[in-house]
């Protein structure tokens, strides 16, 4: 855990004076209802457009000038913005909309677990407090409780002097949809940076509430190990006939190994970068006579700001060349087939001061540190090719909190509290007050 200084920059009587009036517009009510209508509009990975189209919708209805960005028939962006008067900073709000699962038992098992649990359909309900439906914590809630935070700064009449620009973007999963021209991997928010949506810095909101300005990256391998078709009908040991599979068994366990140490040798001051073996593939499952002749091997290895990919990619090199050097049955190919360099942004940045001030203002007390994480989000590809970048966050439910039937696993990551967000909402009330309320040259900006 790094422990981060913060610079106390007071607000104005007048700064003070409009965040307790935006924070008393804060509605818990119509804030699950938004979550509860955002999760019905299903958005899986490429197909987000008829929850943009809502968002768009949405932000009109309370006062914020938005747009619908298509992308494809089927997917796109959303994004809107409040005028300043003049002569102040511009700042995004982001978070993404597309859901980890499809929502459909055919396509989500039994790989997202056993049964199709509520948390992992888009038919949410709401019980008592609770959201719960496919992607109502993550990502519609975020989307969600930003959105009520600068309603509640249109409300409350607060007088900016910089833009607030809200977006959120498609296919911002860190997976890749074939069927859907191959989105994924924060193409979205590619699209929206590079088609007139910017600001010179902004806030993207995710789970836990923490304050990173460091941003994860990832590279993804595929590992094939090759023996030959075979048939079950022959005995082992025939010249001509060997398994792919027992050879791949001793790879994953070597790799493995690798992985466990992996994450101490390139931690960062945020980020202690995870890997996984995430899939495999090999042979056909209905025709288990004919053992297959390649057993492929997927992994998804996380990278810290200290690295970039090509340097992952030389020292994957040299782990799987040792691998071969130590066992002469498996015989191996590999490639890189996903990069997504990490990022950051000076911890001193005003958006990493500014939030830092929102965290300790909503808390009463100075923030003490993010624990080390590794989840990779468009919070990268934002900082790398946009412009500096603050993640805030939320309250996650806890197992002790979690209704039983949703702790095992990640689920849908849909089961949100509505009124633990209150905090995260008047957090991001206090950044945009903060910030938006100033002029360039106060934070820091001269242009």
């Amino acid at each position: 855990m790094t422990t981060l200084t913060t610079k106390d920059v007071p607000m104005s009587q007048a700064q003070r004076q409009w965040y307790e009036a935006a924070c008393s517009k804060i509605d818990l009510e119509r804030l699950k209802q938004l979550i509860f209508d955002l999760t019905a509009k299903h958005s899986p990975t490429g197909a987000e457009r008829e929850a943009c189209e809502f968002m768009a919708d949405y932000l009109n209805s309370v006062g914020i000038k938005a747009h619908y960005q298509p992308i494809t028939d089927i997917s796109g962006n959303c994004y809107g913005r409040v005028k300043g008067s003049g002569g102040g900073p511009t700042m995004m709000l982001y978070a993404p909309i597309d859901t980890l699962l499809e929502g459909d038992p055919e396509q989500d098992l039994p790989h997202a677990g056993p049964v199709h649990r509520a948390d992992m359909r888009p038919e949410p309900y709401i019980d008592g407090d609770l959201v719960i439906g496919l992607g109502a914590s993550n990502p519609k809630s975020m989307l969600a409780l930003l959105t009520e935070a600068l309603t509640c700064v249109v409300e409350a009449d607060v007088e900016l002097k910089g833009d607030v620009v809200i977006a959120t973007a498609g296919g911002g999963m860190p997976w890749i949809v074939p069927e859907r021209n191959h989105t994924g991997i924060s193409n979205g928010v590619n699209y929206l940076l590079s088609h007139g949506v910017t600001a010179d810095f902004g806030v993207i909101c995710k789970p836990w509430d923490d304050i990173y300005y460091e941003h994860p990256g990832m590279v993804w391998f595929k590992v094939t190990v090759w023996g030959n078709m075979g048939y079950a009908g022959i005995p082992r040991g025939i010249p001509g006939f060997r398994s792919s599979i027992i050879p791949a068994a001793k790879v994953i366990l070597d790799l493995e190994e690798w992985l466990i140490e992996y994450p101490d040798k390139h931690t960062s001051d945020q980020v202690k970068p995870q890997g996984w073996i995430s899939a495999l593939r090999c042979g056909w499952p209905d025709k288990p006579a004919f053992p297959g002749a390649a057993t492929e091997i997927w992994l998804d290895v996380r990278t810290s700001p200290l690295q970039k990919a090509a340097q992952v990619e030389r020292e994957f090199d040299q782990v799987m060349n040792a691998i071969l050097a130590r066992h002469d049955d498996v015989e191996a190919e590999w490639e890189t087939v996903v990069t997504c360099d990490a990022s950051a942004t000076d911890p001193d940045h005003w958006v990493v001061q500014s939030a830092l001030r929102a965290w300790k203002e909503v808390h009463g007390e100075p923030y003490p540190g993010a624990p080390h994480m590794a989840g990779q989000t468009d919070a990268a590809t934002i900082n790398r090719t946009g412009f500096p970048l603050v993640r805030i966050g939320y309250a996650w439910l806890g197992e002790s909190d979690m209704p039983a039937e949703f702790t095992e696993g990640l689920g849908g990551m849909g089961v949100i509290r509505v009124p633990d967000l209150e905090i995260s909402v008047k957090e991001a009330i206090y950044t945009v007050i903060d910030s938006c309320t100033r002029t360039r040259e106060e934070v820091g900006l001269t242009d």
